[in-house]
């Protein structure tokens, strides 16, 4: 039988509110174009039916012409394997027009273009009026790579060609003319599929209705993955596939060697690169060097040497200072507002919880400086490279790396970029272990608790001591997420395998701009994110830690004044004011709560203000901090001792009279925050990602066992 050779469907009119769609290779810098489209005018949602985040904007086109900008998740091409995946390929083929986007813009790698053109001469073929931007104009540029766009565009069927340079926006005007403009494509396919299997994609067409063969021939491919198509639908076009013998693995095969062999062709005549063995030349030779197995691993852990020792070294003035500021302000208020209520929870309450966070801010600062240099010239992606080896030892998929790197600054993305692991057990073990690893929210309790107890001192006069203390609380958090992967493993069995793909970035010098927006953004949120809490838990801290049952606290000030009048003890005298605070928050709601624990954390070393602590950190882990400035300002002469870490380290016990945080009590908390589940949004984004709560619990109480046990060892090493 013959079949009537297709002609895709024509451009719609152009709309005033049009729909467009950015897709894209991993790393292609599709996000980057959609921040310069869109601005600060973006929001994020969910795709109808699955947890892949939705991210749009809008913009401004010429001509008074406004469009909504999509940004979908990076593919290689449109054969999905993870969630993410999925998703492009629901929203491309979606049946109903106003769901389906007017324009497809396809982000292309200009030094790339080969594997590039594939997804771009797909979505092209499903008849989508498509636009095609040749990123990364700079860097080919230094290569000595040049593109005949106008060439390009005619081979690939009068597709609008658009060169651009997304880092430092070239190119940006003349995309938006074009997007404003009305897009007719070519009529014939790039690759005509009908020949793969006539009879069975000619029958798809005319069963469903669908816009052309390629489509047809993507429900077949595609059914049990596209959401829009029913179980019903689903039997009905497995039948399809039996009764032709369509077999869906080899046509796959068929249609992409085919694919490639046409843009080979293509790309023949409109493409020029210099000698291929120079042109890699300056990558590989770094590569060389940067991915060695020795002495990668060696370059990688000097860098992260250096960035911990920095974070102690350059973040310890700005922190006394803020420190100070916030401590004389405290003290200001105390001896210039009225006295009364609304002073003292100034005072005592919120002015130091929020201090206690702000302090932190130089060392995150520096922290997401760092990582956003490493991100910026293409190191990191070799990190990811490096470290993938290293799963492979413990059974974890290579793409667990980049989650698990991910979890060094939140946890929370992390794991939502877990969706990028197609095989579901492999995706819960990485959901499972990624908040072992020390993320920023842990740096203000590793950072003070290191400060209480090991000595600012170098060795040889270069090595910070604190800054090694603190490396090794993050290479320890590394270690238990491995450790635990592999026991997972052994208890998860799975014949599933899956590994790293992923592309290499041309090394770049960084854009000082974009490291300074990410520091911004990154502080702004900590701050912010960690303020809200912290306000909250500071007012209420402060109304547990001044107000108590009954008459208790006025008992226990009134015992202390009568025995002070008949008492010669000079000592006592001296301290009666200290003794009188003390027996008010031991006898405040706050007190009462701490001793009811105290049975509980006691073998850990922890009195029952630490034991306060652990309870409100379990809303954030940087609320540690908030806490302990909290209770040790309430009642406090802000003259006596001026900062957190002071009051802090001068806190004894009333009973032994040692210090509170001596090494083995600070070394007990370290090790218990390093393996601790202490944060609400981690354990709600696992519930969203495991769509229920028997993983966050499995895992909650798994955490806790650890870090109690593990607290409990190390107290009792260093006592």
């Amino acid at each position: 039988m013959n079949y009537p050779a297709e002609t895709l469907p024509q451009s719609p009119s152009i709309k005033s509110n049009r729909s467009i769609a950015l897709v894209g290779n991993p790393n292609s810098g599709k996000s980057t174009i959609f921040n310069l489209l869109t601005g600060l005018n973006q929001k994020v949602g969910n795709y109808p039916g699955v947890t892949v985040d939705k991210k749009t904007g809008r913009t401004k086109l010429p001509g008074d012409t406004t469009a909504e900008i999509i940004d979908l998740p990076g593919t290689y091409s449109l054969y999905p394997r993870s969630a993410d995946e999925k998703v492009v390929l629901d929203v491309l083929m979606h049946p109903e027009k106003d769901k389906r986007p007017d324009i497809a813009v396809v982000i292309a790698d200009m030094n790339n273009l080969e594997r590039n053109l594939l997804l771009f001469t797909q979505i092209r073929d499903l008849a989508i009026p498509a636009v095609l931007v040749l990123n990364m104009a700079d860097i080919a540029r230094k290569k000595g790579v040049s593109v005949d766009s106008e060439l390009l565009s005619r081979q690939l069927g009068n597709v609008p060609v658009v060169r651009m340079n997304a880092r430092n926006g070239e190119g940006l005007d003349k995309l938006k003319k074009v997007l404003s403009q009305e897009i007719v494509n070519q009529e014939e396919p790039f690759l005509d599929v009908l020949p793969l299997a006539p009879e069975c994609i000619a029958e798809v067409k005319h069963m469903y209705g669908v816009n052309n063969y390629y489509e047809a021939y993507q429900w077949l491919q595609s059914a049990e993955r596209l959401l829009f198509i029913d179980e019903q639908q689903q039997e009905q076009i497995k039948k399809t596939r039996d009764s032709f013998g369509f077999q869906a693995n080899e046509l796959q095969i068929k249609e992409t060697t085919e694919r490639y062999r046409k843009i080979q062709q293509v790309l023949q005549d409109t493409i020029s690169t210099p000698d291929a063995a120079g042109q890699q030349s300056f990558s590989n030779r770094i590569d060389r060097v940067l991915t060695h197995k020795v002495f990668g691993y060696l370059i990688f852990f000097a860098i992260l040497f250096l960035i911990f020792q920095a974070i102690f070294a350059w973040a310890s003035v700005p922190m006394d200072i803020i420190d100070y500021i916030f401590a004389e302000f405290s003290g200001w208020i105390q001896d210039n507002l009225p006295e009364g209520v609304l002073t003292s929870l100034l005072a005592e309450g919120i002015v130091p919880g929020i201090g206690g966070i702000v302090i932190f801010v130089p060392q995150i600062a520096i922290l997401f400086a760092f990582i956003a240099l490493l991100e910026e010239s293409g190191y990191m992606s070799r990190v990811v490279f490096l470290m993938d080896k290293v799963m492979r030892k413990v059974g974890l998929n290579g793409r667990s790396v980049v989650p698990l790197i991910s979890g060094l600054a939140c946890a929370i993305p992390a794991i939502m970029a877990t969706r990028s692991i197609d095989s579901w057990k492999d995706r819960l073990i990485t959901i499972m272990v990624t908040p072992l690893m020390s993320c920023s929210a842990r740096l203000p309790v590793y950072t003070v608790l290191i400060a209480l107890v090991v000595p600012s001192t170098y060795i040889w006069g270069v090595i910070n001591l604190q800054g090694i203390v603190l490396m090794g609380m993050y290479l320890l958090g590394f270690m238990a997420a491995l450790g635990s992967a592999w026991i997972m493993k052994l208890i998860v069995k799975t014949k599933e395998r899956s590994f790293l793909i992923m592309e290499m970035p041309a090394y770049r010098w960084p854009r000082w701009k974009n490291v300074g927006f990410t520091v911004l953004e990154k502080s702004k949120t900590f701050v912010f994110e960690a303020g809200k809490i912290i306000f909250a838990v500071s007012i209420v801290l402060w109304v547990l830690a001044s107000y108590g049952p009954g008459d208790d606290i006025a008992q226990a000030e009134q015992q202390l004044r009568e025995q002070a009048e008949g008492s010669n003890d000079l000592e006592f005298l001296e301290t009666l004011e200290t003794e009188i605070a003390t027996s008010r928050l031991e006898n405040s709601y706050a007190g009462k709560f701490g001793k009811w624990i105290e049975p509980v954390i006691r073998p850990l070393g922890y009195d029952w203000k630490i034991g306060i602590a652990l309870i409100t950190s379990f809303a954030a882990r940087e609320v540690f901090v908030g806490t302990m400035a909290t209770l040790y300002s309430v009642g406090e002469d802000f003259d006596d001792e001026s900062t957190i870490i002071g009051r802090m380290r001068s806190e004894r016990n009333p009973d032994t009279g040692q210090q509170v945080f001596r090494p083995a009590v600070a070394f007990s908390l370290l090790v218990f925050y390093a393996f601790a589940m202490q944060c609400m949004s981690t354990i709600a984004v696992v519930y969203r990602e495991t769509k229920g709560w028997k993983w966050p619990v499995i895992q909650t109480v798994y955490m806790t066992m650890l870090a109690y046990v593990s607290a409990l060892l190390v107290f009792q090493l260093f006592s």
